[in-house]
Parts: C-alpha cells; structure tokens; sequence
C-alpha cells in the first residue's frame, strides 16, 4: 500500500510518495478535465514551472518521478510507463501524457517517447540535450563540459560515443513514425546545449519529413532560462495536440 504525503505547490495539492524505490510527485488541479489528462515533467521539477501552472490552471495534472541519474539510463525510461500505468489506476489519470523535457529532461523525453509512444499524445522539448558528444561531453561548441558526470554514471565513453547509436538524435525517427508532435523552444545562443548541435536536430528532421513541429528559436537567449515570457503558444500546441 502507497503511503501519500500531502503538501502544497504553488497553491495546489501535492501528493509526495513512493513508487519502484523512486520519489514521485503528482500535483491536481483545482478542477480536474473530464478527460484527467496530464503533463509529465520529465527532468528538474520545479525548474521554470510557468507553463505548468497554468495548465494546472485548466485542469491539467503534472507528474514527475525520480530519475536515477539525468543522464537517463534504460531504466529511467523503462519505469515512466509503468508509472503512466499506475496513474492510470490508481487516479484514473488519461493513458497518454504529454511529457515537458527542459535540457536533460528533453532527452529523457525523446527516449520515453521513441520506446513507448503508447503513452505519449505529445512532447515539448526546452534546450534538449539530443546529440551526447555535443552535451555533456563538450565536443564541438558547448563551453560546459558534464563529462566526467555522465561517464561516472553510465559507464559510456567519448570513444565509446562517437560509434554510438543510441544517443537521443538517434530516436526522433521513432517519435517521427509514431506522429508524436513536437513544441521545440530553444535559445540561439545557448552555450551550454547549443541549438545546432541538439535541437536543431529536431527540426530538420520534423520539417524535411512533414512531421508535426512547432519551433520558436530565442534571439540571444543562452540555456536558461527556459520557457517563454507569454506561454500563449505552448498552451495552445498542448491544446490542439492533446
């Protein structure tokens, strides 16, 4: 039996728990949609949260659990649809979300979404990390090298990466196949995660293939911060999308 922890998040409740060893959130909405539809805050909970409110604010749940490492293992993605599915039981939560991935949590994204799109009506993608030797190994034009972080945690190399099929860049064929629209908001000057290394990725395959993709690139914006000064155009992609 789960044991919940209720608090308070920006003026809603919050339910704290447990779920496979890992801590996980849901925060409800004041009034819940009919349909119990959700965003699934990837990576960084609580990082730059306006968008979140105010889909809150319209009857939207948000959902986070714990990820071993933001580097994503196989295991990270592994458990987000088990948890989709407890959500779904548990809450009667709608079985697709619409995951928000900030930075590493847009790479965590783009892996949930290419593995099992089943549970996924639609993604958006905030300075995702998409090509790994690009960010967090600071290959090319990133002047923030993560790279001894990631190597201590996932084992992976430079070496090993340059022959490496599985970085996220490597998945957004599968998002692409399975029609999982895309909300892409970067920076142009972004020296962390630079947009021509990482999401620029995105957008070229989306458009050269007629794929669903909104795009909005930030004059002068560096990483952070993320998201939009007026959400309008985020609200509205989540509207038309999901």
């Amino acid at each position: 039996m789960i044991d919940y922890a209720a608090n308070e998040w920006n003026g809603y409740k919050k339910l704290d728990f447990s779920f496979e060893g890992r801590k996980a959130i849901l925060v409800c909405p004041k009034e819940p949609g009919e349909d119990k539809k959700w965003l699934f805050k990837t990576e960084y909970f609580g990082a730059f949260p306006s968008f979140e409110l105010e889909m809150l604010e319209k009857g939207y749940y948000v959902a986070h659990i714990q990820n071993k490492t933001r580097w994503c293992l196989e295991e990270d993605t592994d458990v987000k649809p088990v948890f989709c599915e407890f959500l779904r039981q548990e809450f009667s939560l709608n079985e697709k979300c619409m995951c928000v991935g900030m930075s590493c949590g847009g790479m965590q994204a783009i892996y949930f979404a290419a593995k099992y799109p089943k549970y996924v009506a639609a993604v958006y993608l905030d300075a995702p990390v998409v090509n790994l030797l690009s960010c967090p190994c600071g290959i090319g034009d990133a002047t923030d090298s993560m790279y001894e972080e990631f190597t201590n945690t996932t084992g992976l190399t430079k070496s090993q990466l340059i022959n490496y099929r599985n970085h996220p860049v490597d998945n957004i064929p599968a998002m692409f196949e399975n029609g999982i629209p895309v909300m892409l908001i970067c920076g142009d000057s972004d020296t962390v995660v630079p947009y021509h290394e990482n999401g620029k990725a995105v957008a070229d395959y989306y458009e050269q293939n007629g794929g669903k993709i909104t795009k909005i690139i930030k004059p002068g914006c560096d990483h952070h911060p993320h998201g939009l000064e007026d959400n309008a155009p985020i609200i509205k992609f989540a509207m038309e999308n999901y």
